[in-house]
């Protein structure tokens, strides 16, 4: 699996955004820069986790730090790979 490109596609279909989402690497900031990551925006990425990738997420493994950044939401989902 390209977990880049699934995050990718991820954002891109919970968030509604455009091409933007080809250009993201690693360090490109999501949280406090993206405006459609709002509460519902999480919410929705963290369903979408779980029903593609069929596993469960507990509150307590949600923060910020995992919206920080492109790459630490790549992160955060390989620990669900």
């Amino acid at each position: 699996m390209d977990i880049d490109k699934f995050v990718k596609d991820l954002l891109k279909q919970a968030l509604h955004l455009g091409g933007d989402v080809a250009t993201f690497n690693a360090s490109t900031p999501l949280l406090g820069s993206l405006p459609e990551l709002d509460s519902i925006g999480v919410v929705n990425i963290i369903t979408m986790i779980e029903d593609q990738l069929g596993c469960s997420i507990d509150d307590d493994e949600i923060n910020a730090e995992v919206f920080e950044t492109f790459g630490s939401l790549v992160s955060f989902i390989e620990t669900k790979l």
